[in-house]
């Protein structure tokens, strides 16, 4: 080989390697990075309208805070302070007649801590000097997050005939209510001799076996008592036992923690006051007014059989749950006000959960057209501006802020008629699918029913629209 062939195969080996080490410190087809995708937002024309009529006066005792418990004590009393040794735990509000109880807690062990089984436990107590007192289970529901009701991806709308469709504890009792069914081995009824106390329910919330050691229980009793009675939710942990399994505390102890111990903890952020500029709802624990909005819906209060459908392509929504900071420029804030409160506890049952709307909606075509007209249940930016539209996201948000199960009653355009159950799961700013698609003949009727009790684990709130197509 001559010199000048030897001189141009070592420059040839030399750009190889070069190139081979190009080759080696980057791949051959980059992955392409993954594009995110930036939420449009979408503005619809809607006339929003206040919800006409307002919650009953039925009291409901709400016991959400604090919402992780990690300290026994007193979750939520109305029994008199006197003779207590914290009368500040100490609500002082008697129940009588027919009224509700939420309970919603968490229990939770940090890594390397030994799990231990949490109770909620519910004392009644009778006040009277001579009476004896009942109390009536009318209808409950309890389950717990792990294995009750896992948190789990579900379609934005399905079909739920038999409440089989739930995400959570709060979505599950809420659908037994729907549906009236009794889920849990509740006592009927309780009857007290006078000065006594009792144990309403003893329920467990465990972590053991569980990664990571957290869970939850939610809740929902509708209950009736023949005279004054008082009522206060606990948490204690379970005891161990020589067998090294654990016991339910006893009622002994229950009285004890009630007679003498402190609100449990650790306490949750305390809520702003009414009228900040910056909103912390905080958690609930007192005695709300107001289990139920039940209302025919109508252009005026003279005459509730009739409510007009929009002009064609036009719509208006009904905000439901709204809350301060939140009425679509209604004004209306729907919360349950509270009757009684602990002063680092949210100021209204923001949120209204357990409480059922019930809205007839008597749907008139006042045209000499025929007309098509749409229901939908959506979840809009929350708004405390006046507007004439509602705004959404394209795509919604990744965070689900409403999942349970709404009733719908009408007669389908053969005049059959339908009662549905739709599981909903609704996204932050998420517009949703239709519920029902209905023809309307010139000067035509068609009567809907829309009934759901509000579930917890959703964030208020969102709006019922009617438009014409």
């Amino acid at each position: 080989m001559s010199k000048q062939n030897k001189y141009l195969h070592s420059l040839f080996l030399v750009l190889v390697s070069i190139q081979s080490s190009a080759w080696a410190q980057e791949p051959q087809f980059k992955p392409e990075s993954p594009v995110e995708t930036k939420p449009v937002e979408i503005k619809r024309e809607s006339q929003i309208r206040p919800l006409s009529g307002s919650l009953d006066n039925r009291l409901f005792v709400n016991s959400n805070s604090p919402e992780i418990v990690r300290q026994e004590g007193i979750l939520l009393s109305t029994f008199p302070p006197l003779g207590k040794t914290n009368p500040k735990a100490h609500l002082n509000l008697a129940l009588e007649g027919n009224f509700m109880l939420f309970s919603h807690h968490i229990n939770k062990a940090e890594e390397g801590e030994r799990p231990r089984t949490l109770h909620i436990v519910a004392l009644v107590f009778n006040p009277d000097q001579k009476e004896k007192a009942s109390i009536k289970i009318l209808s409950g529901a309890s389950y717990l997050s792990q294995p009750d009701a896992p948190f789990k991806t579900l379609p934005s709308l399905e079909e739920n005939p038999d409440g089989l469709i739930y995400a959570g504890p709060g979505d599950r009792i809420c659908d037994d209510f729907l549906f009236g069914k009794r889920n849990y081995d509740f006592s009927k009824s309780l009857t007290l001799k006078p000065q006594e106390t009792k144990i309403l329910f003893n329920l467990p919330i465990p972590v053991r076996k569980l990664s990571p050691c957290l869970n939850g229980r939610s809740t929902l009793l509708s209950l009736k008592s023949s005279g004054p009675v008082y009522i206060a939710t606990v948490a204690l942990y379970a005891r161990d036992n020589e067998a090294g399994s654990e016991d339910a505390p006893l009622l002994e102890e229950c009285v004890r923690i009630l007679n003498e111990g402190n609100l449990a903890g650790p306490r949750d952020k305390e809520p702003s006051p009414p009228g900040a500029l910056k909103l912390i709802y905080g958690r609930v624990a007192g005695v709300q007014r107001g289990s139920a909005w039940k209302v025919i819906l109508s252009d005026n209060a003279t005459d509730v059989a009739k409510l007009r459908i929009p002009a064609s392509g036009s719509s208006f929504s009904y905000p439901l749950s709204s809350l301060e900071g939140g009425t679509f420029g209604t004004q209306q804030v729907q919360s349950a006000p509270l009757v009684v409160r602990y002063p680092d506890t949210a100021y209204q049952a923001h949120g209204n959960y357990g409480v059922e709307y019930d809205l007839t909606l008597p749907l008139f075509n006042d045209s000499p057209d025929a007309k098509e007209v749409s229901i939908k249940f959506q979840n809009p930016l929350k708004s405390n501006q006046k507007a004439e539209s509602l705004t959404y996201l394209e795509p919604p948000a990744p965070n689900v802020f409403f999942r349970g199960t709404v009733q719908l009653k009408y007669n389908d355009d053969n005049g059959s008629s339908k009662s549905r159950y739709i599981h909903l799961v609704l996204k932050k700013g998420q517009e949703s699918q239709e519920l029902v698609n209905l023809k309307f003949k010139p000067m035509g009727r068609r009567r809907v029913e829309f009934r759901f009790f509000y579930p917890p684990d959703a964030t208020p709130p969102q709006v019922l629209t009617v438009t014409t197509h």
